[in-house]
C-alpha cells in the first residue's frame, strides 16, 4: 500500500523505455515519493525491464496506476505541472524545480490534489498533454544542451520535493567517539605550545611576541578541536620535547 504521507502525483506520459521507468520509480522512492500513474507506455505493461531497474522500489510499479490518456491521469488534481526544456507557445507560469515543489507543498498542506507531468523519452511532452497543466516546470539546464533523462528530471524534483516537505539538515559533523573540546582544555593546549615555544625561543622579536601568541590563539579557535584532537596535539609536542632532549 502506498503510503500516509501527503505527496504529489508523478505522472510519466508515454514512456518508451522500461528502464526509464524503473529508474523513475527508484529515484522517486529515494525522496519518499510513492504515487506513480503511467500514461500509455509504449512496450506495454507490466514491464520486466522496469521492475529489474526499479531495485528496491518495485513497490511502487506494482502500485503505479495505469491509464490511456494525460486527461485520465490528472482528471482527480486540482493543479497539476508540466516538465518541459521548451517553449511551446502556450501562455502559463514557468517555475524552477525549487519554487515549483514549493508550490506544490503549500496546495497540498491546503487539501489539493497536485500532479507532475513527465514526457517520453525522446521529445517530451505534446502541447495536448501541457495545455492541460496550470504551470510549467523549467530546468535550468545548459541552454545547448537542455535534454534531461526522464529519471534524471524525476530525481531533480523529487529532490526539491523532499527540500521542500522536511526539514533538511544543510550540515552536520560526525564525531563518532569523539566529544568536542572544552574551552579550558583548549585554553590548556595553548599554554602548552606557548611554553614549549618560548623555551625554544620561537617569540622572537620581544616586541611581537604578545601578537603572535594571539595569533596562535586564533588559530586553536578556528580549528575547532575534538578532545581526541587535543590530546594527540600534547602527544605531538611532548614528543617532539623529548626528541630534542634526548639529542
Amino acid at each position: 500500500m502506498p503510503t500516509d504521507t501527503p505527496q504529489p502525483v508523478f505522472v510519466l506520459v508515454r514512456p518508451q523505455m522500461g528502464e526509464n521507468i524503473g529508474a523513475a520509480a527508484r529515484a522517486m522512492w529515494n525522496f519518499g515519493l510513492d504515487r506513480m500513474r503511467i500514461v500509455a507506455p509504449r512496450d506495454g505493461w507490466p514491464n520486466p525491464k522496469a521492475v529489474a531497474m526499479a531495485s528496491g522500489a518495485g513497490r511502487l510499479l506494482d502500485e503505479a496506476g495505469r491509464v490511456e490518456t494525460t486527461a485520465q491521469a490528472v482528471e482527480d488534481c486540482s493543479f497539476v505541472l508540466a516538465t518541459t526544456a521548451r517553449p511551446r507557445g502556450l501562455t502559463k507560469p514557468v517555475y524552477s524545480p525549487e519554487r515549483a515543489m514549493r508550490e506544490a507543498a503549500e496546495r497540498i498542506a491546503r487539501g489539493e490534489k497536485v500532479a507532475v507531468l513527465y514526457g517520453p523519452e525522446r521529445a517530451g511532452l505534446e502541447n495536448d498533454d501541457i495545455a492541460r497543466a496550470n504551470a510549467i516546470i523549467s530546468v535550468p539546464v545548459n541552454p545547448e544542451f537542455p535534454s534531461l533523462n526522464l529519471a534524471q528530471c524525476v530525481l531533480l524534483n523529487a529532490y526539491e520535493w523532499r527540500r521542500q516537505a522536511d526539514d533538511i539538515t544543510h550540515e552536520t559533523v560526525d564525531l563518532g567517539k569523539a566529544d568536542w573540546a572544552t574551552g579550558i582544555e583548549v585554553e590548556k593546549l595553548a599554554e602548552h605550545y606557548e611554553d614549549r615555544l618560548g623555551e625554544a625561543g620561537f617569540f622572537y622579536p620581544p616586541e611581537k611576541a604578545d601578537g603572535m601568541k594571539i595569533n596562535l590563539r586564533n588559530l586553536w579557535s578556528r580549528m575547532q578541536l575534538t578532545r581526541a584532537d587535543v590530546q594527540m596535539l600534547h602527544g605531538v609536542l611532548r614528543q617532539m620535547v623529548r626528541w630534542k632532549e634526548r639529542g
